[in-house]
């Protein structure tokens, strides 16, 4: 019989390529592992760094035009002297107005009645053929229509953004609103709840985490169609400084707008995913 450690020092390795196997497998197993909040941060500025980085030495190299790509130094020297010097400032709160307006036009009526479509099926039979339809009609398509209903003052850029986001809205909601569970509906029936109660007590509650997210996936849509409507039909607001600045070949107060468009698209997704975490703590 051999001794104990003799045995140990008979197989040594067994033990540990198991053990480093079993990390392995493990870590090959770990899906979305959680990072770091400064870690996360670090990477999400680095990717920015990136971008930038690229971008100025195309340009200091000399692989791009100059005139069609300007640097991104100039680009921010553009955006300086647009709000500074001229009245870029005024276009960009236009522009805002016009967004955070008509996103409230749509949420107001997609809401409930996605809520509603998603609840009832006798709801959802009525309006469901009619916005799915409209849900795949192009919304710049209605801008010569709305040109001539409107004319050239506010409604119409509202009524573009409008009909560019509702449709596409309520389905999403309604989409969401068919996951509430039966099982919850049928208990809270079981204890009583009325019609009127199951809906505030139960769906809404249920149904409400998942309504931010998608006002915050459509809000950047809103975004989107803001520049369309701000080129074609208006003369303030940063779409309509881009056009300006179209006709003097002044590529970098084009490329100025976007990054302000792109800045004002990040902050106000991070004020929504502010308010989905505050609101709804307990997902988190």
């Amino acid at each position: 019989m051999l001794p104990l450690t003799h045995v140990y020092q008979a197989d040594p390795t067994r033990p540990k390529n198991r053990t480093s196997a079993m990390s392995e497998t493990k870590k090959k197993l770990e899906i979305r592992k959680p990072v770091k909040r400064m870690t996360s941060i670090y990477l999400g500025i680095s990717i920015w760094g990136i971008f930038f980085g690229l971008w100025q030495i195309s340009s200091s190299m000399g692989w791009v035009n100059p005139l069609l790509v300007p640097g991104p130094v100039d680009v921010l020297e553009a955006l300086r002297e647009l709000i500074f010097e001229r009245s870029f400032a005024e276009d960009i709160l236009h522009s805002i107005w016009r967004v955070i307006i008509s996103f409230f036009l749509a949420s107001v009526v997609a809401v409930p009645l996605g809520i509603m479509m998603g609840y009832s099926h006798a709801v959802e039979s009525f309006f469901n053929p009619f916005v799915s339809a409209w849900r795949y009609l192009p919304a710049p398509s209605f801008i010569p229509v709305l040109l001539m209903w409107f004319g050239t003052g506010e409604t119409p850029k509202l009524a573009l953004l409008f009909i560019g986001v509702v449709f596409f809205l309520i389905t999403m909601v309604m989409d969401y609103t068919k996951k509430v569970k039966l099982e919850l509906l049928e208990t809270a029936a079981t204890l009583g709840a009325t019609r009127r109660q199951l809906i505030h007590t139960v769906v809404i509650p249920a149904v409400l985490p998942d309504i931010v997210v998608s006002m915050r996936q459509m809000l950047a849509v809103t975004w989107t169609y803001l520049v369309i409507a701000e080129i074609v039909a208006s003369t303030t607001g940063i779409g309509a400084m881009m056009m300006r600045a179209r006709r003097f070949l002044h590529t970098d107060e084009i490329m100025a707008g976007i990054m302000i468009i792109g800045a004002l698209g990040l902050i106000f997704d991070l004020l929504f995913r502010f308010l989905h975490r505050k609101l709804f703590a307990y997902l988190y």
